[in-house]
């Protein structure tokens, strides 16, 4: 159990106490929940990058690392988006008088279907994965779109969570462009892990 190694089993242990406050406001201040559950987010999300770095810098890549990183980082994502889904309060907007340009409903509605898309995304680049191992023994490594697609989700969660504390006066427009981003490269990017790695599928099987 290595340095990278207890930094990614740190990130599975955080995500069901961000998920909580997420899920649920235990203050007054709805903001408050806002700023613990992002807190606990970002820096979840931020031992993503240092687990990876460790290991490759200092040569302590293992199989529990291979393993458990990426299925880490599904769990982080997908906990959040499904935690802000089913949120008592983070679309709630009225009760911190936060005021969109933008109709709460179409934002709350685009969001879910997003959440949908990126579930369907990350099972399909997972079975492509397992088939092309299965076949040809050949790994899929992590293409730069599907690194801009993690980012770009994690940009989004944080939007959603902190936009209505930290940027009131963009009136829901970072929640709306960094969604339609996030959804975006969801898309294109497991259409390119697809067509990349189809040869590898014998259909007459």
């Amino acid at each position: 159990m290595n340095l990278p190694n207890k930094l990614t089993l740190g990130r599975i242990i955080a995500i069901p106490f961000f998920v909580f406050f997420l899920t649920y406001n235990l203050f007054d201040n709805p903001n408050i929940s806002r700023l613990i559950s992002a807190s606990l987010f970002i820096a979840a999300s931020f031992t993503d990058y240092l687990d990876g770095h460790l290991a490759r810098s200092r040569n302590l890549i293992t199989d529990f690392g291979k393993f458990m990183d990426p299925l880490a980082d599904k769990f982080l994502i997908l906990g959040a988006m499904f935690a802000i889904c089913f949120s008592d309060y983070v679309f709630d907007y009225a009760s911190v008088g936060f005021e969109t340009m933008v109709s709460v409903d179409i934002i709350r509605q685009l969001f879910f279907w997003t959440a949908i898309v990126v579930v369907f995304r990350e099972l399909a680049v997972t079975s492509m994965r397992l088939v092309v191992v299965k076949s040809s023994g050949a790994v899929i490594a992590a293409s730069s779109l599907g690194k801009i697609k993690t980012v770009t989700q994690i940009v989004a969660i944080c939007a959603v969570i902190l936009e209505p504390v930290a940027f009131p006066f963009l009136h829901g427009w970072l929640t709306l462009t960094s969604t339609i981003t996030m959804l975006y490269f969801t898309i294109v990017s497991g259409v390119n892990y697809i067509k990349s790695y189809w040869k590898f599928i014998d259909t007459n099987k």
